[in-house]
């Protein structure tokens, strides 16, 4: 099975590059699963019932999210009602779900979970004991099993790659909007990237207009939120996996541009 994973798309134009790209990206390596983080997908900020049903329109099996999900009230009620919408699965008593089992149009079986760190982040529920509830039911239904860790802090989203070895198929990181280059297969078959990056304008500061990004740092004072226009481009990453095993047998780092 060939998974491609797409890095937080910002805003409209990180929309406007999805859509540009995602058909060339799935038809020239053969893609039979698209998982897509959308949690700055509107307005550079949040998720609403618009943007994701938009992105499953374009061609995404799921959506992950991240500490901006509940930014939009009625993407609460929207993830209720769409399996294939998740949010982290350690926020406690949430809205929605933080894990999903689907199926590829060919009758195969993969999961996908979204899991949130805590390191420099908003206080939840432990990740790694959360994923480690979830997993025994998911890996009754399928070996096959892709793990998207939105955090902040690289040892964290590291130690997760090592916590889940062998057991997952991949562990990849998205939230600081900036691509690591530490793709690798760990020694249990598990694939690991730290961050995939972003999707959207890189004319930017991780998608903000410069301007208004060095605003606020040479003043330190807020500044209004306004998303970049230039230089589109798309982040993502590439897992092939055995879907006897579970186990990935390639990972690789893709960057589309127009």
């Amino acid at each position: 099975m060939i998974v491609l994973g797409i890095g937080d798309v910002i805003g409209r134009p990180g929309r406007d590059a999805l859509r540009a790209a995602l058909p060339a990206l799935k038809q020239k390596h053969a893609v039979d699963v698209v998982v897509v983080n959308a949690e700055n997908s509107a307005g550079g900020l949040v998720t609403t019932p618009e943007t994701a049903g938009d992105m499953l329109d374009l061609g995404a099996d799921a959506l992950t999210g991240g500490n901006h999900t509940w930014k939009h009230r009625e993407y609460g009620p929207y993830l209720e009602s769409h399996v294939r919408a998740l949010r982290p699965l350690n926020y406690p008593d949430a809205p929605g779900r933080g894990s999903g089992v689907y199926t590829t149009k060919d009758g195969r079986v993969f999961a996908v979970v979204n899991l949130i760190g805590r390191t420099f982040m908003e206080p939840v529920e432990n990740p790694f004991r959360a994923v480690e509830r979830a997993l025994g039911d998911i890996g009754a239904q399928t070996k096959v099993i892709v793990v998207d860790m939105h955090g902040e802090a690289s040892s964290e989203k590291r130690a997760m790659g090592w916590h889940l070895d062998g057991r997952v198929s991949v562990v990849w990181g998205t939230h600081t909007h900036v691509p690591t280059a530490d793709e690798e297969i760990l020694p249990g078959g598990t694939a690991y990237l730290g961050d995939i990056g972003m999707t959207g304008p890189y004319a930017s500061v991780i998608g903000l207009d410069p301007a208004h990004a060095v605003k606020k740092f040479v003043t330190s004072r807020p500044t209004s939120y306004k998303v970049a226009e230039g230089n589109l481009q798309v982040r993502a990453v590439l897992v092939d996996i055995d879907d006897a095993t579970g186990k990935a047998r390639a990972i690789e780092r893709l960057t589309w541009k127009p």
